[in-house]
């Protein structure tokens, strides 16, 4: 394949990608390292792509408000502070827990100021909301910022985050549904794939509207988690079939 038609290839996969692996990338186009490397520096000397650790990221932002953390932290709002309070009394004091980025974990975040705890996070938003929680040793992740989302993602990420154990992994997700937990970011999903890896229990924090709808990317099987948290409107359905995989339900 030639470069013009790899660099044509790159300029396609970035208008529909939150971000590309150059390994992936490497597959893909059926070549080297070396030369998807200096495809992908003319693409950024071109202003169509930005160069990170691990791939590239594209420089045009796609017009979709549903991944925005503003966005986010103004829907289900009530939902979101019930689901949190009931999360909150599933935590240990002297735990070691993971938050992971989202609007609802973040609400869990604000139940846990007063608590004696070691909390990794890759959320801006949390570490906002704990910095001065003195009881609190908190951990940031690293890695690449998506800024929209206001987490940290990425290969970097997902490095620091296989050095440590965690007792407890408090997780949001994009879709619920029998085909599984799934998210619509790659590096998001990397992420949450690592985080599961390293937690000995994983709770879901989901309201109802996320069982209507599937993401693009599969994160876990539905049976990875321990409990769910959801809110009275999950419908019996719902329900049916998180018991078929002997997921504990717990409605605020």
């Amino acid at each position: 394949m030639k470069a013009a038609e790899r660099q044509l290839r790159i300029r396609q996969s970035i208008e529909s990608r939150d971000f590309l692996e150059l390994g992936t990338l490497c597959r893909e186009l059926q070549t080297s390292q070396s030369s998807v490397r200096r495809d992908l520096g003319i693409l950024e000397r071109q202003g169509v792509l930005r160069r990170v650790y691990g791939g590239a990221v594209p420089l045009r932002v796609v017009n979709d408000s549903s991944v925005d953390y503003a966005f986010q932290s103004g829907r289900q709002t009530d939902e979101k502070t019930r689901i949190a309070k009931v999360t909150a009394g599933l935590i240990q004091d002297g735990e070691t827990i993971i938050l992971d980025g989202g609007s609802t974990v973040a609400a869990v975040a604000r139940e846990i100021v007063g608590r004696s705890l070691h909390v990794v996070t890759n959320s801006l938003p949390i570490a906002d909301l704990l910095q001065d929680a003195h009881n609190i040793e908190l951990t940031l992740t690293g890695g690449y910022l998506d800024s929209r989302r206001r987490v940290m993602l990425g290969p970097l990420c997902e490095r620091m985050l296989g050095a440590i154990r965690a007792d407890l992994l408090i997780m949001g997700i994009g879709s619920v549904s029998e085909a599984g937990l799934s998210n619509n970011n790659t590096l998001l999903v990397g992420s949450e794939r690592k985080m599961i890896e390293i937690s000995r229990k994983l709770v879901i924090v989901a309201d109802h509207t996320k069982f209507v709808r599937d993401a693009m990317i599969p994160v876990a099987p539905v049976a990875v988690a321990d409990v769910l948290v959801s809110d009275r409107e999950l419908a019996p359905e719902h329900q049916a079939m998180l018991k078929a995989h002997n997921v504990e339900i717990l409605l605020a």
